[in-house]
């Protein structure tokens, strides 16, 4: 298929045909000219549907990388073929660095705060990785494009001043996401009634939420409350978190299904 081919298919709306174009002109760059090419951060959402698209390529080699294991965020990374993966992942000189920003202990900083100060530099979404919050630091992810911006420009973060550094990929400390676990049963492996169970609500609630457009299934909107849930699959709502049904389990007595929800606290 030709790339109009392939938007075509892929895409369901007009901000995700843009997407998946860059995705593809980033592919072709890669390819003409044999060099690494790479998109900018993606959102899990944005993730899938890159994935999705090179899925229809035919799997050509690529990396969805966000400078640490586990990252949230990603840039989706096309390789040569002169180049292993270790190496693109080693090289200091890379297109994901990271920077420390050193403050005050028991500063109530939060990920808002940090994430509004660098947009107020005109620093885009698309140019930041991950930020990562701690007692007295934050860690945060970011194209090394950005990166001279960021060390000269970036004083403060609400009131507090900050200390700046650039911090070596393999020093990115990310704590162990804090998770609580639901066993319980549902009806049936529904969108409205896992979402119920998982963000301990009613399901009327959960149908309402879903119908207002704040709950997405595996980071896209639904609107439908009957869509099928299967294992592994991520639910967040906005306003309530994200929670993962991380096992579906055989019938209850009564004749209910059984589930373990992971839920992110």
């Amino acid at each position: 298929m030709n790339k109009t081919e392939l938007l075509n298919r892929c895409a369901r709306t007009g901000e995700e045909r843009l997407l998946l174009g860059r995705v593809l002109d980033r592919l072709s760059e890669a390819r003409d000219r044999s060099v690494p090419a790479h998109t900018p951060f993606l959102s899990p959402g944005e993730r899938r549907s890159a994935e999705e698209l090179l899925a229809a390529c035919g799997q050509p080699r690529y990396l969805m990388f966000g400078g640490y294991p586990g990252a949230e965020r990603t840039v989706c990374a096309f390789l040569p073929d002169w180049q292993e993966e270790e190496d693109f992942l080693a090289d200091p000189a890379g297109p994901v660095a990271a920077l420390e920003a050193l403050f005050s202990p028991g500063a109530a900083l939060t990920h808002r705060d940090i994430l509004g100060s660098l947009t107020g530099l005109g620093i885009s979404r698309e140019k930041l990785g991950d930020i990562l919050v701690e007692e007295g630091r934050a860690q945060v992810l970011a194209l090394r494009e950005a990166l001279p911006i960021l060390l000269s420009q970036w004083e403060s973060a609400g009131r507090l001043r900050l200390k700046l550094r650039e911090l070596p990929l393999e020093q990115v400390e990310a704590a162990p996401p804090q998770v609580k676990t639901v066993r319980d049963t549902v009806s049936a492996l529904r969108l409205d009634a896992v979402c119920a169970c998982g963000f301990s609500t009613s399901r009327s609630k959960a149908a309402g939420f879903i119908a207002a457009g704040r709950v997405a299934l595996n980071y896209r909107e639904c609107l439908k409350a009957d869509r099928p849930v299967a294992q592994g699959d991520v639910l967040s709502c906005r306003g309530l978190g994200k929670c993962v049904l991380e096992q579906v389990l055989g019938q209850s007595k009564k004749g209910r299904i059984q589930v373990v929800i992971q839920r992110y606290v």
